[in-house]
């Protein structure tokens, strides 16, 4: 306890930059993964194979092997990006394709019915995607989306590669010092076992809040 105790402050400075750079690649990746769900639903036919290509080709590789071509092999082609920047960056590109994936599966589920009486009542696609395909398409993606969530907070560990100074950069700068493994390793675990406890506690509340919007819309 001694040794959590003096590098406590240090842990927590790095908890809060795993927990930022969470909700900022988690935001940025949903939005953007929306924006690929609904170009490929809504899209040319040229734009919609291209985003296929992305889609596969981001979640056919290593995130730690995307990071290091962003951050890395950036300055090759101009781009050059400090540490926190290129983490941000990185983790959005990395999960907006499982998000894009999820909200397809979401738009699919939707009844082709409601859809075509939408139309037939003369809504416009806008208001169809606003008022029927996001609500619908959300009760049945949102524990995926949840789930997915859970799974990037822990892919915030790849950030340390590149010095960002999230908690797993703090850890092995502890361990460094100390040479004290079990010790590091188990604050890390319980900092993560943690987080995840309270996205999957607040998705399970968001689940309960959505299904009784819809049930008091019908």
């Amino acid at each position: 306890m001694e040794l959590i105790v003096h590098y406590g402050p240090a842990l927590l400075r790095g908890f809060g930059m795993t927990v930022l750079c969470w909700l900022v690649g988690t935001a940025c990746s949903v939005v953007l993964g929306l924006v690929i769900a609904l170009a490929q639903r809504y899209g040319p036919a040229p734009l919609r194979w291209l985003l296929v290509g992305y889609v596969e080709a981001i979640r056919g590789t290593p995130f730690l092997v995307q990071l290091y071509v962003l951050y890395y092999g950036g300055p090759a082609f101009g781009l050059r990006l400090d540490a926190l920047p290129a983490g941000l960056i990185g983790l959005s590109i990395y999960g907006s394709p499982y998000f894009a994936e999820i909200f397809r599966s979401g738009f699919n589920a939707v009844a082709v019915g409601q859809i075509e009486a939408a139309r037939t009542i003369g809504m416009s696609e806008f208001a169809i995607v606003r008022r029927i395909l996001l609500p619908l398409a959300l009760v049945s993606s949102l524990p995926a989306l949840v789930n997915f969530a859970i799974i990037l907070t822990k892919e915030t560990v790849v950030l340390s590669t590149i010095t960002v100074p999230e908690l797993r950069y703090q850890v092995d700068r502890m361990i460094t010092e100390t040479f004290r493994y079990f010790e590091a390793t188990l604050a890390l675990a319980l900092f993560f076992w943690g987080l995840v406890e309270l996205v999957s506690r607040l998705g399970r509340w968001l689940e309960g809040r959505v299904t009784h919007y819809m049930i008091e819309r019908r």
